[in-house]
């Protein structure tokens, strides 16, 4: 684990950089996601067992987001990337509703933690263009966003990564709490 200490102390301080966490369950399409934040197109992607760091530049922020791998046997790892995050994004599968409730019970262990304390959440309620989607009032519903406090800002965006509907719109909102934080 020190090496993943010492790699993430080095990356996020480059360039002044705000730290982000990007977490969900598997094949939620949180790479995906990634890389279309960065390189505004669809790569390839084979399921992430550890993690995906790149720096996106967004407006005037530069964020570090850490994509971290969502198998159920490397969840238990998230808690090494906590340190220092300000803000967590959060990517739930729309066309999934039958883990809906691991995705709500993971969401909210990491919600819990004191490192994450009134962090920011944006949800993104990805593959929503797929016809087996449950539309994002649902999700939001179904995973209690509600409960996750009155002093975390959060936010539900519906998104699909391939066709990048939603991204820019859920980084939008990121980017503002990350300059509303000021920290």
């Amino acid at each position: 684990m020190g090496l993943v200490n010492s790699a993430i102390k080095r990356l996020s301080s480059q360039e002044n950089s705000s730290r982000i966490l990007m977490l969900g369950l598997d094949s939620a399409g949180k790479t995906t996601i990634l890389y279309r934040m960065k390189l505004g197109a669809v790569i390839q992607t084979l399921p992430t067992v550890g993690f995906n760091v790149e720096t996106v530049r967004y407006k005037n922020l530069v964020l570090t987001v850490w994509d971290v791998g969502g198998q159920e046997r490397i969840r238990r790892l998230w808690k090494h990337y906590f340190n220092e995050a300000r803000a967590v994004i959060f990517v739930v599968d729309s066309s999934d509703p039958y883990r809906l409730d691991e995705a709500t019970s993971e969401l909210f262990r990491v919600a819990q933690e004191p490192e994450l304390h009134q962090v920011p959440i944006l949800v993104y309620a990805n593959k929503s263009d797929r016809s087996d989607a449950v539309p994002y009032a649902y999700i939001a519903d179904k995973m209690s966003l509600c409960m996750l406090g009155d002093d975390r800002p959060w936010y539900i965006q519906p998104s699909c990564a391939l066709d990048g509907k939603g991204i820019t719109e859920g980084l939008e909102w990121l980017s503002n709490q990350v300059v509303k934080s000021g920290k």
